[in-house]
């Protein structure tokens, strides 16, 4: 706000003091007004909107204190800063508990009382501003991705426009996008919203626990199996398989799904009956599948199978805008969720996580949002509480032969490695995936540690 757009309420019994406040503000080019009493000022803020009400505490009829009670049944969002000649501590505790939000002595130090006023304000936009997030979150048809960025709606028209019907879809997006959420948006919008959606994330199993998950096993089909288990092809009858890092499916198992989706049809492991299912599929992957084909990692006949729409996730580097949005939402979320109340995200932090790359997109946003609650210590999220990774993500240059995406994830990880001494728990915790996947990722990269 510019400070022509700043409305400050004077409201004191005494002349002189309305005077030589009324003159100090507007040199400094606020819009002024002033009342003499209570009764004055109340139809002063009926009449017209304030940002800031200067009181008297002292008053002929009806006090500061009892103003005040009424200023904020007429606008709770107005600033009140109460003035007074009485400088007990007494007095300044029951203004502050009656939610007032700073008090000044008689006579007041201009410099002290400019102070005071500056930081009344940013405390006023700040407010504002939260309001206007929290109004903006959920804005869209699909309440649980937050966003108003051109390229995100743009992936969201493509949801409700493929959501009713039954083709396959492809995801595409880095790790970290929410390409699981734009899978569950789809199924909700579908008919088979009623019925389940099975997630598997095929790059965190072994190509023989993967080939157990999908499709079922039976009892005695290898050792440890004691009992019948049904697969993710059966639990998703009726509903939606969702496929995600399928780009890490192994040839084998890769011919095994295509005749599954050719025919819908299938035995479990060890068992000789066909069994039955009726799913859609949806798939995602961080990889591009076009560059596995060519490398023969990945079969063409299976991506057309699963790929008759593709859907591309944006990096949240490419939706900064949005960045106010998912912040003020995880802040609210995770603040109920760990019992740390806060307010707000002050606007140099904001700052910096709209100016940050986010390599790790939303994912690295809502664990650098919630290290800040965990570490705030009053109820306003500040720049010293925000911790960014910048170290851990410092690419080389590609080398032929790898997308540029793969090679940013390959030196992300080979970073991470050497930071944690080759503690593959340890880097698995700060890559937010399983173990599983990080081997997986290890072996297709070739990465070893340094003797």
């Amino acid at each position: 706000m510019m400070t022509q757009d700043i409305g400050i309420l004077i409201v004191d019994d005494e002349q002189i003091v309305r005077d030589s406040l009324a003159g100090w503000f507007a040199e400094d080019g606020y819009r002024v007004g002033t009342a003499a009493s209570a009764r004055e000022a109340l139809q002063k803020l009926n009449d017209e909107a304030w940002h800031i009400a200067l009181v008297d505490i002292k008053m002929p009829g009806m006090d500061g204190l009892e103003l005040h009670q009424k200023v904020k049944e007429i606008d709770e969002n107005i600033v009140v800063i109460i003035m007074t000649a009485y400088a007990s501590v007494e007095t300044a505790v029951q203004a502050l508990k009656e939610g007032a939000y700073d008090y000044i002595t008689k006579p007041f130090d201009p410099d002290d009382l400019a102070h005071i006023i500056r930081n009344a304000i940013e405390r006023r936009r700040l407010v504002w501003e939260n309001a206007q997030l929290r109004e903006n979150i959920g804005a869209t048809d699909f309440p649980e991705i937050i966003g108003r960025s051109a390229c995100l709606l743009e992936a969201l028209e493509q949801v409700a426009q493929v959501a009713q019907t039954d083709a396959t879809v492809l995801i595409q997006g880095e790790s970290g996008t929410g390409k699981e959420l734009i899978a569950q948006a789809i199924h909700r919008q579908s008919r088979r919203r009623y019925l389940p959606l099975v997630a598997i994330n095929c790059g965190a199993l072994t190509e023989t626990l993967l080939e157990s998950e999908l499709f079922g096993h039976e009892r005695g089909a290898f050792t440890g199996a004691q009992y019948r288990k049904k697969g993710k092809l059966e639990l998703a009858d009726g509903g939606t398989l969702f496929l995600d890092e399928v780009g890490d499916i192994s040839p084998k198992t890769q011919a095994d799904l295509l005749r599954v989706l050719e025919t819908k049809e299938f035995t479990r492991v060890g068992g000789t009956t066909p069994i039955t299912s009726d799913f859609r599929v949806i798939s995602a992957t961080n990889r591009d599948p076009q560059e596995l084909i060519r490398q023969g990692a990945f079969r063409l006949d299976l991506y057309y199978r699963i790929n008759a729409f593709t859907i591309r996730i944006p990096p949240l580097r490419e939706r900064l805008d949005d960045v106010p949005l998912l912040a003020e939402h995880f802040r609210q979320k995770l603040s109920d969720e760990l019992h740390k109340p806060t307010d707000a995200i002050a606007p140099e932090a904001m700052e910096m996580l709209r100016s940050y790359p986010w390599p790790g997109n939303v994912r690295e946003l809502r664990h650098v949002v919630e290290h800040a609650i965990v570490v705030c210590r009053g109820r306003t999220i500040g720049a010293a509480d925000i911790s960014l990774a910048e170290g851990l993500y410092a690419p080389s240059p590609p080398p032929g032969g790898k997308t540029a995406l793969e090679e940013v994830e390959r030196q992300h990880i080979a970073d991470v490695l050497e930071k944690t001494d080759w503690n593959v728990t340890k880097a698995a915790k700060v890559l937010d995936i399983d173990r599983g996947t990080l081997y997986n990722k290890i072996r297709r990269y070739g990465l070893a540690r340094p003797e």
